[in-house]
């Protein structure tokens, strides 16, 4: 409908595109580096981050130059004064650590405010990790001082990126500008070397359920024909 102006589109056309996917980083399965500044965020309460629009994507640019500049692969986007962890890249963004009462938690952040899209791999890792009995699963936000608590006391196992494109991705160091010095700040994240490593087991679990290997029908559904409509 070529128009000049603002207005609500009247039609859109509509692409399912399916194919397996590579690495999606040329780090291949190396862990990435992240680059955290609390002076920018991704997405607000109220808006469309909880959408695949691109008007979530062309702000995110010029902080992934930045990045780029200095050696990470990604952003670590944070969000409000208590610097909320919201998602990596385009990625949902998984934490796994010995929380402060002792137990082996994996935290994500929540969606019931709109700031994080609610990623299908993201889910399929919840499931997946809910039924792992050891493990305390949890959605909510973690605070960027946290984490550097976390690091500092040898209480973070693993921090690892999901999406459709690369399954998972992890992650092994956080540069961290400080908002008040402007000096940064880097954090090592054992993610690769921790043993048992839970987002290898994941990854896995995950991979052979999209190749047939695993049997979980629910997630799988057999394509036996095609047909085109000529309507």
């Amino acid at each position: 409908m070529p128009t000049l102006g603002l207005s609500v589109a009247k039609q859109a056309l509509l692409f399912v595109l399916t194919g397996p996917v590579g690495q999606y980083y040329s780090t291949g399965f190396k862990p990435i580096s992240l680059y955290a500044d609390p002076a920018c965020c991704r997405a607000f309460p109220g808006g469309v981050g909880q959408y695949k629009m691109g008007c979530n994507y062309a702000p995110t640019l010029l902080l992934s130059n930045i990045a780029a500049s200095k050696n990470c692969q990604q952003v670590l986007w944070l969000f409000g004064e208590k610097q909320w962890i919201t998602e990596v890249g385009s990625m949902n963004i998984f934490i796994y650590w010995e929380n402060e009462q002792g137990d082996n938690e994996l935290i994500t952040a929540p969606l019931y405010d709109g700031l994080i899209l609610p990623g299908i791999t993201r889910e399929s890792v919840l499931h997946l990790a809910r039924q792992m009995h050891d493990i305390k699963v949890t959605e909510r936000y973690v605070q960027m001082g946290e984490v550097r608590r976390a690091i500092k006391e040898g209480r973070m196992y693993e921090m690892f990126g999901t999406g459709t494109a690369c399954v998972v991705s992890p992650v092994e160091r956080i540069l961290y500008k400080d908002p008040s010095t402007g000096d940064f700040e880097e954090m090592v994240i054992p993610t690769i070397t921790h043993k048992p490593n839970l987002m290898q087991k994941l990854y896995q679990t995950v991979v052979d359920i999209q190749y047939g290997k695993m049997k979980m029908p629910e997630w799988i559904t057999e394509v036996t024909s095609l047909s085109r409509s000529t309507s």
